[in-house]
């Protein structure tokens, strides 16, 4: 038979590796910056663009999208090539996504330490760069399916179903959550409001995780550990189970982050039946992976590819039993807001996306670069440090997140909490944080064991150039079965109907959640005496979201005997329809803000923000010095609220028209109850005096920023009031 010679691109994935190693030594610095933080809270003291609250979503989007996403692109472009045996589509494709991705990444880096932000978890980018990744996620899916269609290779290998699911599944999920009404360049309200916000959010939330973080990953599972052990997939037929039951079920998972939420019981039902589901195909994957090497298990206890390639599909196998169990009502409700969340999160990223792309590098270069790994031994420590450092990163934080859920409910025998400081679980956990702060140190010092090893790697190997191969044309086959051949095996030459097939699976579980709570006028039930936030109250909310605060303190105070002790009365769906974006959150470093509102004076809240330890001692919350200088910017305020209009707020035209008299009446009012506290009448009437003097321009404290901030916290739960025995006896008399 006739072959054609062809060369596959190798320097698209040279680039791609390069920006993985990049990138993730970025992120990973940046997220052990953050767990200092715990130690040492005011460490960037007076420096917004360094604090906790803006940092932290950088942390996530850097070593989601940057670190995980140029390893997925790294060996999606090494491995598509070689499985269909055909260059990719279009060279200009090929480099569009490379510097395309490399671009949103940069914007990501200076926009959310500046503020710029929607606070929606994994999904913070403002508007413009949700376009952004929408085109640059499209040019990556054209090559991908434009590769397949000029394919030499028949049939598609399981790791190219993956893909294609990667692909279809994030560009559904990112378009549907990332509806948005913009009010500026960078600025915008989410379309949905409250417990709907919530429920997209997490649909989405979930399955980035699924369908960014696990499908790509096991399709490079399924390319590299075979050709890493050189051996054959244990199962065909196991790959097909997992891979259809995977992309069905997982679609279905997302309220499990909602649980004892104010989303409708049915919602929350249906997530946790499927997430219990959700084992059975996930560890299939992790069977499959792990039985590749039988044979092949003297070449792990040397090959340091391998030894990285086995914890990480262990990893896997860890974090996918834990998440169902942690969608069991009874684990959550200990489980949820606590330490857990984060060690099972990590044990998923440092582990199994971690590990799988440090084992893929280790791989790659060198055949790349036409060269051996420069020290193989430097790869074996690097493996046993990073190991170590995965184990003293997630076990501490177990160990915290169960101190969390045990002294958050326990009660005294007259029924009070045993520990009604909140600050009083915060210092029991500080030395787990200590030990994650070392962990953490750990697992980036092997990243940079890997950075030199790597460099010096190349530097002995030769240029990477596009590399010669050759294959024969596919010959056309009829479209139709053949007598003998598998349904599954036909599927697998017909990449355009595989493609629309995975598309119906996963858009069937995620159009029953989703269209119902859209649809359904009784979703979520009205409560008369819930209004719009005033101008100045949602002026500060924003305030509240560029400043991450939803990263540390949650809005939902749970059905519980020992929140609502804690709290206040728990949390009502109609409380939350007019919050664009809902702020529920999901981690209480510190405590629930929901009943927050005249619990505390507005002198309380100033002393807070400008040094958190004055007020409560022993908090690790950082200081917002800033919040108290800055001048509040009022000159959008109208076009807000304009918006709030179209997305169905119901402002009126006299309140829009007169919201800057309504924002200075608001905030005279706040300013002069902190007049009340001598010592801030003496340091602002001197700091007033003094701009006189010297013939500086003065800002009124009523137009500052912490003025809006405290109108904000002061108005957080009081739309609602609970009847207690104590108002009806007052009543009765």
């Amino acid at each position: 038979m006739q072959t054609e010679q062809f060369y596959y691109d190798n320097k698209i994935v040279k680039k791609f590796v390069n920006a993985t190693i990049f990138w993730g030594i970025i992120g990973m610095s940046v997220g052990l910056l953050l767990a200092f933080m715990f130690l040492f809270p005011n460490v960037t003291d007076g420096i917004s663009w360094l604090s906790f609250g803006r940092l932290r979503p950088l942390h996530t989007n850097a070593v989601i999208f940057a670190f995980v996403g140029n390893a997925i692109f790294a060996g999606v472009y090494y491995s598509t090539q070689r499985l269909l045996k055909a260059r990719m589509w279009k060279d200009w494709l090929s480099n569009l996504n490379f510097w395309g991705w490399q671009a949103i990444i940069v914007g990501a880096a200076i926009t959310l330490p500046l503020g710029y932000t929607t606070s929606k978890e994994y999904a913070e980018l403002e508007w413009p760069f949700d376009i952004a990744i929408a085109v640059i996620w499209v040019a990556f899916g054209a090559n991908l399916i434009g590769t397949m269609l000029k394919r030499r290779q028949r049939h598609l290998y399981v790791a190219i179903w993956f893909y294609l699911a990667t692909f279809v599944t994030v560009a559904v999920l990112h378009i549907v959550n990332s509806i948005e009404l913009p009010v500026s360049a960078l600025k915008s309200y989410s379309f949905y409001a409250g417990v709907q916000d919530a429920l997209v959010q997490w649909w989405y939330g979930h399955n980035a995780v699924a369908f960014f973080l696990t499908t790509p990953f096991l399709g490079l599972m399924y390319y590299f550990v075979p050709k890493a052990a050189n051996r054959p997939v244990y199962s065909y037929k196991l790959s097909i189970i997992h891979f259809w039951s995977l992309i069905f079920i997982y679609i279905w998972a997302g309220p499990h982050h909602l649980l004892y939420s104010s989303l409708p019981a049915w919602a929350q039902n249906l997530g946790v039946a499927f997430s219990v589901m959700l084992i059975a195909p996930s560890w299939g994957g992790m069977i499959n992976g792990l039985l590749t090497l039988r044979g092949a298990w003297d070449k792990v206890r040397t090959d340091p590819v391998l030894k990285f390639m086995v914890v990480a599909i262990t990893g896997y196998g860890m974090a996918t039993f834990e998440g169902p169990m942690l969608s069991l009502k009874n684990v959550n409700a200990i489980a949820h807001f606590s330490d857990w969340i984060i060690a099972h999160v990590h044990v998923g990223a440092l582990a199994w996306n971690g590990f799988l792309t440090f084992g893929m590098i280790y791989w790659l270069v060198p055949r790349l670069f036409k060269t051996k790994l420069y020290s193989v031994k430097l790869a074996n420590t690097h493996f046993w440090v990073g190991t170590l450092g995965i184990i003293m990163y997630a076990l501490p934080m177990y160990v915290a997140g169960f101190v969390q859920a045990s002294m958050w409910k326990q009660f005294n025998p007259d029924g009070t909490l045993t520990y009604g400081n909140f600050l009083e679980t915060v210092a029991e956990i500080m030395p787990m944080y200590w030990m994650r702060a070392i962990g953490g140190s750990l697992f980036i010092l092997g990243a940079f064991i890997l950075l030199y090893n790597i460099v010096m790697t190349a530097r002995k190997g030769s240029k990477v150039t596009d590399e010669l191969a050759e294959a024969a044309p596919l010959q056309k086959v009829t479209k139709h079965r053949t007598a003998k051949e598998g349904y599954h095996t036909w599927l697998e030459r017909r990449p355009v109907k595989l493609t629309i097939f995975a598309t119906i699976a996963i858009l069937i579980g995620g159009a029953v959640q989703i269209i119902p709570s859209l649809l359904v006028d009784d979703y979520v039930p009205v409560i008369s005496s819930v209004k719009p936030y005033t101008p100045l109250e949602l002026e500060g909310r924003d305030i509240y979201i560029r400043e991450g605060c939803v990263s540390c303190h949650s809005q939902m105070v749970r059905p519980f005997r020992s929140e609502v002790e804690r709290y206040g009365e728990y949390s009502k769906s109609g409380e939350y329809v007019y919050d664009h974006p809902f702020l529920w959150g999901s981690k209480r470093t510190g405590p629930d803000l929901l009943r927050v509102g005249g619990k505390y004076s507005d002198n309380w809240h100033l002393n807070h923000m400008y040094d958190p330890q004055s007020t409560s001692s022993g908090s690790i919350m950082p200081s917002y010095k800033w919040l108290i200088n800055t001048e509040l910017d009022k000159s959008d305020t109208e076009a807000k609220m304009e918006a709030m209009v179209t997305l169905g707020v119901p402002y009126t035209e006299e309140e829009i028209a007169n919201a800057q008299q309504w924002m200075l009446e608001q905030g005279t009012q706040i300013e002069q109850n902190l007049y009340s506290d001598p010592d801030f009448a003496d340091t602002y009437e001197a700091d007033k005096k003094y701009a006189e003097e010297n013939g500086e321009e003065f800002v009124e404290m009523r137009n500052r920023e912490i003025v809006a901030v405290i109108a904000y916290l002061q108005r957080l739960g009081t739309d609602i009031k609970v009847k207690t025995a104590e108002d009806a006896s007052a009543q009765n008399n």
